[in-house]
């Protein structure tokens, strides 16, 4: 059973919906309260923040990659033992992939039988506020509206106002935020600067901001929005059966920031003992290993410290040749090209990466295209794309469907899979079972058949 709950949802991206729904998890919990952190969408960056505030994993809820019917179970797994859930939307409360698939915040509240918290950008506004609330409040008769969170508001006499202008509608007003440049946290191009790159500096915002949203925010009105939610009865998550025995490195430290616990959970669960490393400054794969995950993060911003770390990069190659299993998604895509913007790096691919001004982003229904560690050819996933770099050539492992038609992209051998793509496992148990298949087979130090380069 799903119990307390609320979505923090915004009027539209970019107006301190994170950090709103991120002070509220820190603000419940430094009352001695146990809180759940969600997130809907496939953001990375936000649900570290949350992690921060509340103690625990956050989890993505992200019908259009999983499918709806594990929103349920994934939330349940979030809000197991805990007093409060609380859900950050994404982007605006109705914007989702734009294709007719459920994927926006007021689909999963809808899913959840959650009440919508609406975080308004109140700036330079007065009574056309009103219409906007009215707007979202009407829009679909079937989402619920609990209240509202008033967001830089810039005087007492313009809070008045604003409340004034809402009265009509009578939908509560729970919170109210002044300006305040503290309250505006670092961010840079994929958004919000990760938490583990500045760790200490966050955790002295977090607690600013967790003070700040106690003060301005109504949290006892807010708690009884998310104890009046209707129980809703909901399964466990799909898990794999455990096929065998493998130890698998994981890619780890500020580089390489960007993982699901759900995945990793999904690969425990397979059979694999996962071993963190961080390729800044380890100089060797763990001992051991005959697998190995790099998944996203920000090599671009550390491409110097990967590139000098000389010796692990030649033990990646030697290791790889030897026949490693590895699943690499965008940041590790680009680890294990020749280099990034003229930065020697793995060399395990013989491509190039390079970055741009351009953002790719959306998600992305793929075939494979060839055998790989993930599963045979003609395999079918879902996931998403993000990231302002290109490798070149491109690879033809992947056949790639998305809004702005079709293309061929990605790298896959039997043993390896290396692509922009990132999966997410919650509702693909078979893929977790294939990959720890495939390192539970591979022997450490024998040599792989296929030479590199290992393009396809």
């Amino acid at each position: 059973m799903l119990g307390p709950r609320v979505v923090v949802a915004g009027t539209h991206s970019g107006v301190g919906k994170t950090t709103i729904a991120t002070g509220l998890m820190a603000a419940f919990r430094a009352r001695g309260l146990e809180v759940g952190a969600a997130k809907v969408g496939p953001d990375f960056i936000d649900p570290g923040y949350h992690s921060l505030a509340t103690g625990r994993p956050s989890r993505n809820l992200d019908p259009w990659m999983s499918g709806m019917g594990a929103i349920g179970p994934l939330a349940r797994r979030a809000s197991d033992g805990v007093d409060l859930l609380v859900i950050e939307g994404v982007m605006g409360l109705f914007d989702g992939a734009a294709d007719a698939t459920p994927s926006s915040t007021a689909e999963v509240a809808l899913a959840l039988e959650a009440p919508i918290v609406l975080v308004v950008d109140a700036a330079s506004a007065s009574t056309s506020v009103a219409a906007t609330v009215h707007g979202f409040a009407t829009f679909d008769p079937r989402v619920r509206l609990a209240g509202v969170i008033l967001n830089r508001v810039g005087s007492d006499s313009h809070e008045a106002m604003l409340r004034d202008a809402l009265a009509p509608l009578e939908i509560p007003v729970l919170g109210v935020l002044r300006r305040d440049d503290g309250l505006v946290w670092r961010d840079r191009h994929l958004g919000l600067v990760p938490v583990i790159e500045q760790p200490d500096a966050v955790g002295a915002s977090l607690a600013l901001l967790a003070s700040s949203v106690a003060r301005g925010c109504d949290l006892d009105a807010i708690m009884g929005v998310a104890r009046r939610a209707r129980s809703v009865a909901v399964g466990e998550v799909a898990m794999p059966q455990r096929v065998g025995e493998a130890r698998i490195a994981v890619a780890g430290g500020p580089a390489f920031s960007f993982s699901y616990p759900d995945n990793l959970e999904a690969l425990r669960a397979a059979g694999a003992e996962l071993i963190p490393f961080d390729p800044i400054g380890e100089r060797r794969l763990p001992a051991g290993v005959t697998g190995l995950v790099a998944g996203g993060g920000f090599p671009e911003v550390y491409a110097e410290a990967l590139s000098e770390n000389v010796e692990l990069l030649a033990n990646v190659r030697q290791r790889v040749a030897e026949g490693l299993v590895v699943w690499a998604e965008c940041a590790g895509l680009l680890w294990l090209c020749r280099s990034l913007d003229a930065r020697p790096l793995a060399g395990v691919l013989d491509v190039e990466a390079v970055m741009t001004s351009r953002l790719t982003l959306g998600y992305r229904e793929a075939r494979v295209r060839v055998d790989s560690p993930l599963g045979p050819a003609r395999t079918q996933l879902r996931g998403h794309e993000f990231h302002y770099s290109r490798v070149e050539p491109a690879g033809s492992a992947l056949t790639l469907s998305g809004r702005q038609g079709s293309s061929e992209a990605g790298f896959a051998t039997p043993r390896l899979f290396a692509s922009y793509l990132h999966v997410h496992l919650a509702s693909r148990p078979d893929v977790a079972e294939h990959f720890v298949r495939s390192c539970a087979s591979a022997v450490e130090g024998v040599r792989c058949a296929l030479p590199l380069p290992y393009i396809r």
